[in-house]
């Protein structure tokens, strides 16, 4: 739910109707409103509500549902099911909407109160003692830092900070505060505000838990591993008993890369809570990525054994992209999927898994139902806009000029340890990070969120969320600034190195900061992993991510991003000449020897044959590519597109004609 939709139709009269028990009148207006905007959250959910209050309990449940499918993160849409199907007498059901209604908004009293009192009446005391201390906490917080909850919860950010930054004027180093401000930061991706506050707030409440946890995800997406794991491991000391902590101490030892002592960790948490789901799924991560496939399925295979609802078990299996479902398992994936009770994000990954599996069978019709099922979900909880990125790539174009890098020649940090390569997600960035880190002088690290960081902190002024100053503050910076700038970059990034001159920073979405990089490091090199657009955009598209590439859940979406990519590239080469290498994927494939050569040299590399078998080359790979980069070279996914090719008429109208008369293909229906 946006906040210009929130604002954009007064709801106020028709509440007042509401308190005063004018329910026929209040649904008469609600339904003027919705003829008009059928899909105005606000109005559903009140609308829900009369239906409630006046027993129609059916027709409440199925308002609620279509709320739920256009803002699936709605916290009070979930607490309003949850009311609705306790006065139906459906406890159980209840107790599990309330639980949904308080993940997506810890702020609602009135779940957490309702859980309390379900839960005790059913006997299950220690669950009823867990609600209440949640319920109460809530109750002993300021009412500002209430109201920041909920507004964080609905993703009114820019309202939460202003509330959040003038109750700790009024209140500085309130701990909840601090806490609360660098949760905002983190979801603004300025990660390094995050990080001060939430350092700050553990020096002045050494025991508090929730500030540190929150530090250690914190230090996790800025990378900074081992700083990660040395607050895992003072939070496990606090309570070394305690399976929470004991997993969040594996998780931060696999992300150092110590995955025996997160397999052993795993192991003791499975002790105490035996057949925990994401104890298990993340035991079968630590598995995948050291190449032990089979125990990995086995570990997936026992979280679906003992929590069938548990999407990410499904879909992790699929991710694997080398497994194949059983028709029992297709089986299972549909009585779940089709569950009214199942929470939004397994519903999603069951999606992409059924995806997954009627393509294997090619079934291919029904497989885009289940990819396309899958992404609108997902894309239901973005609030990425298209046109914002375009707008975005349009100011790199207008800023990072010829006269611009003339300008500021000479200056930055002349250091020509990176090699950054770049493009879009799928198009056959891990598979040349592999080749080239199987080089001696080479290290392969990660995606670094550095020079993201950067321009984050570029962007802004003293407010997280304020007006952008990026890229245009690029012109204003000095010689001193750039070379500082570039020396960070290369000290912060030095943890991820094992002492080779060189390195990789494969964070695909890098190439939106060209212009950032040949400013402050003038000797990098820059390569740009490119794959046809139909192949890129398609893979894209039926690859659930971890988190960002919001432009793929929608294909009409990403086939304008990858059109804004393109012409941001040409104009990288226009301005840039010779500072960035593209390598195409299918060329790769066509001719390995010849790109590896290629990519050594503008490297300034000499050629070694372990480039040629990267599939030998023993090194932990994290993204979804990991099966497949352990294998030959291969050619069978090229073309996948194909097989989809009548229901992707959006993604070549997005491309347009000059993307496509660049890379030509035959149409085999359609256009």
């Amino acid at each position: 739910m946006s906040e210009v939709q929130e604002d954009s139709v007064d709801l106020a009269a028709i509440q007042q109707q509401m308190v005063r028990g004018d329910l026929e009148g209040a649904r008469a207006a609600l339904e003027t409103v919705l003829a008009e905007s059928p899909d105005h959250a606000d109005a559903l959910y009140m609308y829900a509500v009369c239906q409630r209050y006046a027993k129609d309990l059916a027709g409440a449940l199925k308002t609620l549902e279509r709320l739920k499918l256009i803002a699936p993160d709605n916290g009070r849409a979930h607490q309003e099911e949850g009311h609705t199907l306790r006065a139906a007498g459906r406890f159980d059901d209840a107790l599990a909407a309330f639980a949904r209604a308080t993940r997506a908004n810890p702020a609602l009293e009135a779940s957490w109160r309702a859980q309390v009192e379900l839960f005790s009446g059913l006997g299950a005391a220690p669950q009823a003692a867990q609600a209440k201390a949640q319920l109460e906490f809530i109750q002993g917080l300021p009412k500002p830092l209430v109201g920041v909850i909920d507004l964080i919860s609905q993703g009114k950010l820019v309202k939460a900070e202003d509330l959040c930054r003038g109750f700790l004027k009024q209140v500085p180093h309130h701990i909840e505060g601090m806490r609360l401000l660098a949760d905002i930061g983190s979801r603004l991706g300025v990660l390094d505000d995050a990080d001060f506050l939430l350092e700050s707030a553990a020096e002045f409440a050494p025991d508090n838990v929730r500030v540190r946890m929150d530090y250690i995800q914190v230090l996790r997406k800025r990378q900074q591993f081992e700083k990660a794991l040395d607050e895992a491991r003072k939070l496990l000391d606090m309570q070394p008993d305690n399976p929470q902590f004991q997993s969040i101490y594996a998780i931060e030892a696999m992300q150092s890369g110590d995955y025996e002592t997160a397999l052993e960790m795993f192991d003791r948490v499975l002790e105490r809570v035996p057949s925990d789901p994401s104890t298990l799924v993340s035991r079968g991560h630590a598995l995948k990525t050291i190449g032990k496939s089979d125990q990995a399925i086995d570990a997936y295979h026992s979280a679906i054994v003992s929590t069938p609802q548990y999407g990410e078990s499904y879909y992790s299996l699929a991710n694997l992209k080398t497994y194949t479902f059983t028709e029992d398992e297709i089986e299972r994936m549909h009585a779940q999927e089709q569950s009214g009770n199942l929470s939004h994000m397994d519903r999603v990954y069951l999606c992409f898994a059924l995806g997954k599996a009627y393509e294997d069978r090619h079934d291919f019709e029904t497989a885009f139902k289940y990819y396309e099922r899958g992404n609108s979900l997902k894309k239901a909880q973005s609030r990425y806009r298209a046109e914002q990125m375009s707008e975005e790539f349009a100011q790199q174009r207008e800023v990072c000029t010829l006269e611009l890098f003339a300008d500021k020649a000479g200056m930055g940090c002349d250091a020509p340890d990176p090699i950054f390569v770049v493009g879009l997600p799928r198009a056959g960035s891990t598979l040349l990070e592999q080749i080239l880190s199987s080089h001696s002088q080479v290290d392969g690290t990660l995606e670094l969120p550095n020079i993201l960081a950067l321009s984050h902190k570029l962007r802004r002024g003293e407010r997280m969320s304020g007006d952008s100053k990026y890229p245009a503050v690029l012109a204003d910076l000095g010689a001193d600034e750039l070379r500082q700038f570039g020396e960070q970059f290369i000290e912060e990034t030095r943890i991820h190195r094992q002492g080779a001159p060189l390195f990789i920073d494969k964070m695909p979405n890098n190439f939106r900061h060209i212009g950032l990089i040949k400013l402050i490091l003038p000797n990098a090199k820059v390569i740009d992993a490119r794959r046809h657009p139909l192949s890129c955009c398609f893979s894209g598209f039926k690859q659930l991510f971890a988190e960002g590439q919001e432009f793929s859940y929608d294909l009409h979406d990403i086939g304008r991003y990858y059109r804004d990519y393109v012409d941001l590239m040409d104009h990288w080469d226009e301005v840039l000449p010779g500072f960035v290498l593209r390598v195409q994927h299918e060329d790769v494939v066509a001719d390995l020897e010849a790109e590896v050569r290629r990519m050594l040299d503008f490297c300034g590399l000499d050629f070694e044959e372990a480039c040629l078998n990267y599939y030998e080359t023993e090194r932990n790979v994290r993204t979804p590519s990991s099966e497949q980069v352990r294998q030959p070279i291969f050619t069978d996914s090229l073309e996948q597109w194909r097989n989809f090719e009548p229901w992707l008429e959006p993604l070549f109208d997005a491309l347009g004609t000059e993307v496509l008369e660049r890379y030509p293909v035959e149409r085999h229906s359609g256009g």
